[in-house]
């Protein structure tokens, strides 16, 4: 997904300018390794100045990158605009926004307002398995089963932030892009349009699906620092910023723990951090736009680790030593960088199937179990596309031709077909990909391991993960297909089983439903393939 360019903040010559030491963002970046963090960016501000920036090779600066629940501080930011503008109030019922959905037998619904959307205390318990691609989204949250009154406890519920979506484009006719265009993304420097995932009918999600650059994050971070000032003009409400990045309600429990991050406090659409180390903007797999009023200062990480607080336990770990007294005689020691990710190796190996490939393709039968559960077969990785209206997926047709150190693998999924270059010099090949609904740009590399088994790594990126194919040929004319994903699903369905077990309160039912996840639904959702050799 291209990008115009982002009005870039103010560099200082070395972090040490600003009073950020070099010496503790190496320990840092060293940390972030030894703990298997796999960090895409990194940006640290002080004082209005970025101190340091790195990406990791194959990231770019230029690269929209998805957001996930960092998506929600932006709604919030919409709802504070529209109340600035009288449009609605904390108080304002959900009901009289969307009428047509009224049971005035339900005392739950008469009470639920755009504060406890805001705060995740509505109580509307939506699965996080609902099919997103029916296109009812509206409908699937009032249907959804209560799991406690507006205001009566806490719950972690995407969803609550698409309604406040779905009321900005009922109250002012716009879409939340085109609300926030004007008032947010201009003056930041966003640009007008970032690609924001929506429902069938142009709605964006809300609470997810936000695709901006590091800086465009950075950039909206460092005007909440400034109380919602940037370069000095007014852009966020003075008053929304504090209320919305205040503690407005507790979580303590909330995902299943009772202590750190995700249980500090939690405000319109902003988390407290622990031992009141400021809040923050947070996303699935370790995307932050963290804010830190007592240094001014402010720390923007990309990333793709699920487990979020071993994201930010290696800052924690740092933190003391990282903002020192600006303009001190410390030594600036190396600057570092963030370490490339892996790509497949360059291998000397060639096999006689490139040569029986130049007219043939791998076609697949289609996989009838994860087709009625929505689970598509994709070039993407699962957890990219979950919550989306468009999944993806139903690849086949896969063909490949070989040229001296790359070679370009085709294939159809759904409505769409792709050819994308893979390097086989042990580096990667960039090109444009389009699946899912969304612009990517493909990484991608590849290699033989021997005469019959080539392997094709694919990262779409500015998403999460790399897939992982293997074609294993035979001489029947069949073909074999293995896929992974990295990060390895069984480690994401580790930390995603706690979501579904937090509220289970008997031992063994808990132990049943997270023995599904991580043992049983992995290899389901990943089979081996049999294909077959065809004519193109």
């Amino acid at each position: 997904m291209a990008t115009e360019k982002t009005p870039r903040l103010k560099r200082a010559s070395s972090p040490e300018e600003v009073g950020v030491s070099s010496a503790a963002i190496k320990e840092l970046i060293e940390d972030f390794k030894k703990s298997e963090v796999e960090v895409h960016s990194i940006m640290i501000l002080r004082h209005g100045k970025v101190a340091f920036e790195s990406w990791a090779y194959p990231f770019t600066p230029d690269m929209p990158h998805i957001m996930y629940s960092v998506s929600k501080s932006f709604t919030s930011i919409a709802i504070g605009f529209a109340i600035e503008e009288g449009l609605l109030t904390l108080d304002t019922k959900v009901i009289d926004i969307f009428p047509e959905y009224n049971d005035e037998e339900d005392e739950k619904l008469q009470k639920l307002t755009i504060f406890h959307l805001l705060t995740m205390t509505a109580g509307k318990m939506v699965s996080p398995l609902s099919d997103k691609t029916k296109n009812q989204w509206i409908k699937d949250f009032f249907d959804a089963p209560w799991g406690f009154a507006p205001g009566e406890d806490w719950e972690y519920i995407s969803e609550n932030q698409y309604m406040l979506s779905a009321i900005i484009k009922e109250l002012t006719g716009k879409t939340l892009r085109e609300y926030l265009a004007p008032r947010l993304f201009k003056p930041l420097g966003i640009r007008e349009n970032p690609f924001w995932e929506c429902d069938g009918n142009g709605i964006e999600a809300g609470g997810w699906g936000l695709f901006i650059t590091t800086e465009e994050l950075a950039n909206f971070t460092q005007c909440l620092l400034n109380g919602g000032k940037f370069r000095n003009k007014r852009v966020i409400p003075a008053k929304w910023v504090k209320y919305a990045t205040s503690n407005l309600v507790q979580n303590t429990g909330a995902f299943g723990v009772e202590s750190g991050d995700s249980t500090s406090g939690y405000g319109a659409c902003f988390w407290k951090n622990e031992e009141d180390k400021g809040y923050r903007a947070d996303g699935m797999f370790s995307q932050f736009g963290m804010v830190f009023e007592d240094e001014d200062a402010c720390v923007i990480i990309t990333a793709c680790e699920i487990g979020e607080q071993i994201t930010r336990d290696c800052l924690w770990r740092h933190f003391d030593d990282l903002f020192i007294k600006e303009g001190s005689k410390a030594k600036v020691g190396e600057i570092p960088t963030l370490p490339s990710l892996p790509d497949l190796p360059k291998t000397k190996i060639h096999s006689k199937y490139e040569e029986i490939l130049k007219d043939k393709k791998i076609t697949l039968k289609p996989n009838v179990p994860l087709e009625v559960l929505k689970f598509p077969l994709s070039v993407l990785p699962m957890y990219t596309t979950f919550m989306s209206t468009d999944k993806a997926g139903y690849y086949n047709n896969f063909s490949f031709d070989f040229e001296d150190n790359e070679c370009i693998m085709s294939w159809d999924e759904g409505k769409y077909h792709n050819s994308i270059r893979c390097s086989m010099n042990g580096d990667v090949c960039y090109s444009p990909m389009h699946l899912g609904g969304v612009d990517f740009t493909a990484s991608a590399s590849a290699c033989w391991i021997n005469d019959t088994n080539l392997f094709v790594w694919v990262r779409p990126l500015g998403a999460i993960g790399q897939r992982r194919l293997r074609f294993e040929f035979h001489d029947n004319g069949t073909v074999t297909l293995y896929t992974s994903t990295s990060p390895a699903l069984e480690r994401v369905a580790v930390d995603l089983s706690s979501t579904f077990t937090s509220k289970i309160s008997l031992a063994l039912a808990k132990e049943i439903v997270t023995t599904s996840f991580t043992t049983m639904a992995p290899p389901f959702l990943e089979p081996k393939h049999k294909c077959r050799l065809e004519d193109r």
